[in-house]
């Protein structure tokens, strides 16, 4: 059995002051992804000892970044979609494995008013034909802050969120479309009818005191290995971040 872990960090120099480390030793996860890492090359120094460790740094100072820690070596490491117009905010890293392809990504986020909500929806295209193409070769397992809450169980509020960044009709349907292409939603394969789950709070107004939160963090995986999947967890009281980290378990 694996065990991968993927957390939004919001920041992971922030993070390691909150009892990151901690988590990551206690975890002891075979892969472990974080997004929104906001470093440069050379602003973190992390003892990860048994882990090789991959990043992908925005070209904005303080901004988006992924990074994968990971116990096995992969096969090969890339970074971004291969396309520039996407690659310049450190969004992706995709880790190719023997029998599967796993990617982190950090979805980008439609914003207040959805000012990005029309390159949204470009990314959405660019990044399920990017996946698809790997699930051509072998099976895909991606993971990360998606920024969609997918079906109203997945928020707290989904009347009044509706139409605000991340529950727009728009986000939802790119969702659908994944998931009705191959893919999977591992913590719903699980979990169809599990209520009040979420990863992310909003830090005004004590919302994760109340949990008052959305589901916004994945593990996708290629319908291929949905059978595979033995466990899905969120770790909804790891503090750290306004995400918590998010698991997935799997036979391979």
């Amino acid at each position: 059995m694996k065990k991968f872990i993927s957390w939004n960090v919001n920041g992971i120099r922030a993070a390691v002051t909150k009892g990151f480390l901690d988590f990551f030793k206690e975890i002891d996860a075979d892969i472990f992804c974080i997004q929104e890492s906001k470093v440069q090359e050379g602003q973190i120094e992390l003892d990860l000892l048994g882990y090789y460790d991959y990043w992908n740094y925005a070209e904005k100072k303080g901004y988006s970044g992924v990074a994968i820690f990971t116990k096995e070596k992969p096969l090969s490491v890339t970074y971004g979609m291969g396309i520039e117009e996407h690659d310049k905010e450190g969004r992706i890293i995709t880790a190719e494995y023997n029998d599967y392809y796993l990617v982190t990504c950090y979805t980008p986020n439609s914003k207040r008013e959805l000012t990005r909500l029309s390159y949204r929806m470009e990314w959405e295209d660019t990044f399920l034909n990017y996946i698809k193409k790997l699930d051509d070769k072998k099976p895909v397992i991606f993971c990360g802050d998606l920024n969609v809450a997918h079906k109203e169980i997945d928020l707290k509020n989904p009347k009044t969120n509706h139409k605000n960044a991340g529950f727009t009709d728009e986000e939802r349907e790119k969702m659908s479309i994944v998931l009705s292409s191959g893919f999977t939603d591992s913590f719903r394969y699980k979990y169809p009818d599990k209520t009040d789950m979420y990863s992310w709070w909003s830090y005004m107004g004590g919302a994760r005191a109340k949990n008052i939160g959305w589901r916004i963090d994945y593990f996708i995986v290629s319908d291929k290995l949905k059978e595979k999947i033995t466990d899905a967890k969120i770790h909804a009281n790891v503090l750290g971040s306004d995400h918590c980290p998010v698991e997935v378990d799997m036979d391979i």
